[in-house]
């Protein structure tokens, strides 16, 4: 970054407090922004993270959902960030994908494209979509295939147990405080053996996607969910608002996260709201 850290902090007041807490791994932090402030807020942590994976690795791997998050992302095509972020470092991934054509307004590739990606030059063979011709399962396994090839190439990095290690992984929640493809209630919470999976009978349209993993989810080195809306008790019988509770047990109508919760500020959460999760998720046994 060109920027010294005096002019970064002028530019971005609060921001620099906000990142040290909302990074620190090992418990779940919960912060609360206003709009605007929140889009600050993630654009200066991501491109940070940018920064030093970078100069670590060489790369930088990006895996993202879809929804309101990506236009929490816009502040990245502005400046500076936009001529200070090394691009072509760049490998972005889909943490999960509705089974249809990419240009389908359904498609989290489609939304990603429109909103983000076609506004920074990165490298097309850098952008990893699914495979829209192909159905769920063919589509989910191709999509291993890529991951499993680029671990062994070393553009993903890879834990201590063998998953691929996504370096920042963003996400939102679903009012029934669904993360990725992963529904309350559905099978695939106990898929622990593929990285990648499907399903046709998604309780959210459209029926057929595909979607990483929880052990895959819980590897990466950073993970920011970015939750929107109203997220307390009235919010689907307030599942949003339960999930991010303190030691919230699992059950099977609730993606229960990480416990611990600390609060940056004492302020009550309302509709106007919104909530930057940091790492790291993990569904309780």
């Amino acid at each position: 970054m060109k920027n010294s850290r005096n002019e970064k902090r002028s530019q971005h007041p609060n921001v620099e407090t906000q990142a040290s807490l909302k990074w620190e791994k090992g418990y779940k932090n919960v912060e609360v922004f206003s709009k605007e402030h929140l889009a600050v807020s993630l654009a200066y942590d991501v491109a940070q993270l940018s920064t030093k994976f970078t100069k670590e690795r060489g790369a930088f791997t990006v895996a993202m959902s879809g929804g309101s998050l990506i236009k929490y992302l816009r502040k990245l095509v502005d400046s500076p960030y936009a001529e200070t972020i090394d691009w072509s470092k760049w490998h972005v991934f889909w943490v999960d994908e509705r089974v249809v054509p990419k240009d389908n307004l359904e498609s989290n590739y489609k939304l990603a494209n429109d909103g983000f990606l076609s506004k920074v030059p990165i490298p097309p063979l850098n952008v990893y979509s699914i495979d829209d011709s192909l159905p769920p399962d063919g589509a989910a396994d191709v999509y291993e295939t890529t991951l499993r090839r680029l671990v062994t190439s070393n553009v993903i990095a890879t834990s201590t147990n063998g998953l691929p290690k996504f370096d920042l992984m963003l996400l939102g929640m679903g009012p029934d405080g669904h993360v990725a493809s992963l529904f309350p209630g559905h099978p695939l919470l106990n898929e622990d053996q593929k990285w990648i999976s499907f399903l046709n009978d998604s309780p959210k349209q459209p029926p057929e996607r595909i979607t990483f993993t929880f052990p895959v989810i819980n590897a990466s080195s950073n993970v920011a969910m970015v939750v929107t809306r109203e997220f307390t008790t009235s919010s689907k019988d307030g599942r949003r608002g339960r999930a991010l509770e303190q030691n919230v047990p699992y059950s099977s109508d609730l993606l229960a996260l990480q416990p611990s919760i600390q609060r940056s500020q004492e302020q009550t959460p309302t509709s106007k709201d919104l909530l930057a999760l940091q790492p790291s998720i993990q569904r309780l046994a």
